[in-house]
C-alpha cells in the first residue's frame, strides 16, 4: 500500500511507538539502519534537520532531538574515501527501547538482534524506506546508464531480513558481500531498481515520510536512466 492516508486513524500520529502504522514503520527503519538501543534510550541518526524533527516527533513526549555535529563518513565500498555531512541525533527515553528489542527483535546494549519487523509487515513499504535511507547508497553509473541502489550494513542479519523482504515484492538482490570497512552490502538487481525506487517512494508527499536528498536523488537518477534508455533505442 501506499503512504495516502485512507481513513481517520491512518492520519492520526501513534498513540503507541510500538504499534503497527506507516509513521512508526518508518521510525523503526531508520533505527534499525542507523541507530541503537540500549536499556536506557533509543537512539536514530539522521542527515536532514527535517527528518529529525519528523522522527522526534513520532516518538511523541519522550523524543527530542539531542544534538547535531558535522560527521565524516567513510564510503562503504571504499573506507580509504569519506564524505562530510551533517548528522542529527534524535534520542527516545522511557521504556522504547527494551519493548522495541522485545517485539522487534532489535539488537539492545550490544546482544544479537533477531529482526522480527514482520510485525511491521503491513507498512514494509515506509518500514523499507526508513532502512534504505538509514543504510542504502544511491549512484548513477555513467558508463552504463543504470542506477545502482545497495543496502549497507554492519549487521549481517538485518540486510538477510532486508533481501528477503525484497524479495516478498518480486525486487531481486545480489548476494551479500563484505565490505572493505569490514561490514557487509549487496545491491538490488540492476533491472529492479527503477520499480524499487518507484514503489518505495510512492505516496510519500501526502505524509513526509522520506528524507529529500535521498528521494530526489533516486527519482532524479531513475529518470535519467530512462532517457538514456529510450536514446538507446
Amino acid at each position: 500500500m501506499s503512504d495516502a492516508p485512507t481513513g481517520t486513524a491512518d492520519r492520526d500520529p501513534p498513540r503507541d511507538l510500538l504499534s503497527a502504522h506507516p509513521e512508526t514503520a518508518y521510525f523503526w527503519g531508520r533505527v534499525g539502519g542507523d541507530g541503537d538501543l540500549t536499556s536506557e534510550r533509543v537512539l536514530v541518526r539522521a542527515a536532514e534537520e527535517s527528518v529529525a524533527r519528523r522522527l522526534a516527533a513520532i516518538a511523541g513526549d519522550d523524543g527530542r532531538i539531542a544534538g547535531e555535529r558535522t560527521v565524516e563518513r567513510p564510503y562503504a565500498h571504499d573506507a580509504s574515501l569519506a564524505r562530510v555531512e551533517d548528522e542529527y541525533t534524535v534520542k527516545v527515553f522511557g521504556g522504547a527501547a527494551d519493548r522495541a528489542a522485545a517485539a522487534f527483535g532489535l539488537p539492545i546494549d550490544g546482544t544479537d538482534g533477531g529482526y522480527r519487523l514482520d510485525a511491521l509487515a503491513d507498512h514494509d513499504r515506509q518500514l523499507l524506506r526508513g532502512l534504505l535511507e538509514a543504510t542504502g547508497t544511491v549512484c548513477f553509473r555513467e558508463s552504463e546508464g543504470k542506477v545502482g541502489v545497495s543496502f549497507v550494513h554492519d549487521d549481517r542479519a538485518l540486510l538477510e531480513w532486508v533481501r528477503s523482504a525484497l524479495a516478498d515484492h518480486g525486487f531481486g538482490s545480489d548476494d551479500l558481500a563484505e565490505t572493505s570497512s569490514g561490514g557487509y552490502w549487496f545491491g538490488v538487481a540492476d533491472a529492479d531498481t527503477a520499480a524499487f525506487g518507484e514503489w518505495v517512494y510512492e505516496g510519500s508527499d501526502a505524509t513526509g515520510l522520506f528524507a529529500d536528498d535521498r528521494r530526489t536523488k533516486l527519482l532524479r537518477s531513475i529518470e535519467r536512466a530512462a532517457q538514456v534508455s529510450a536514446g538507446a533505442d
